[in-house]
């Protein structure tokens, strides 16, 4: 059996990781099927992109940047196979685990104004947003993707 480790690191942007040691469940494919590291790879591969398309999809959209944002890339290590799901967006992390109440005030200028507000002000009294997980859920997926992609190895 497969085992899986996974780890959500969220601070400028946003990652995931999800590690999946491969080496017993291939041990076990090579003495009934002959050599399946290609096999196990594109397993891992096609778990990585579920994955992804499920952060993508849980991601909230507004202007849609943080849901196209998202990509992922393969991690190989010997022969532990992985993958990094993220973002490069700064609020990322905000979204993710959303953020408490907190004070805005002008970095540049001597008061906040936007279109809509009835005169400048010193200061904003922020309530904070919900959170809105979408990586942290899409990770926890990956024992099912795998399991429905490994199952199909040696079935062609």
């Amino acid at each position: 059996m497969a085992r899986f480790r996974s780890r959500a690191r969220l601070r400028f942007g946003a990652s995931a990781t999800a590690r999946i040691d491969t080496r017993q469940y291939e041990r076990g494919l090579r003495r009934v099927f002959g050599g399946m590291s290609e096999d196990v790879r594109r397993a891992v591969d096609r778990t990585r992109v579920d994955v992804q398309n499920e952060a993508r999809r849980r991601a909230p959209v507004d202007t849609g940047r943080l849901r196209s944002s998202i990509v992922s890339r393969a991690e190989t290590s010997g022969r532990s196979v992985g993958y990094v799901v993220g973002t490069n967006v700064n609020y990322a992390a905000a979204v993710e685990y959303g953020t408490s109440p907190h004070v805005i005030k002008p970095t540049t200028k001597k008061a906040l104004y936007w279109p809509g507000a009835a005169h400048p002000v010193a200061q904003v009294n922020h309530p904070g947003t919900r959170a809105q997980p979408f990586l942290r859920p899409a990770i926890e997926m990956t024992e099912i993707f795998w399991r429905a992609h490994a199952s199909q190895i040696g079935r062609r």
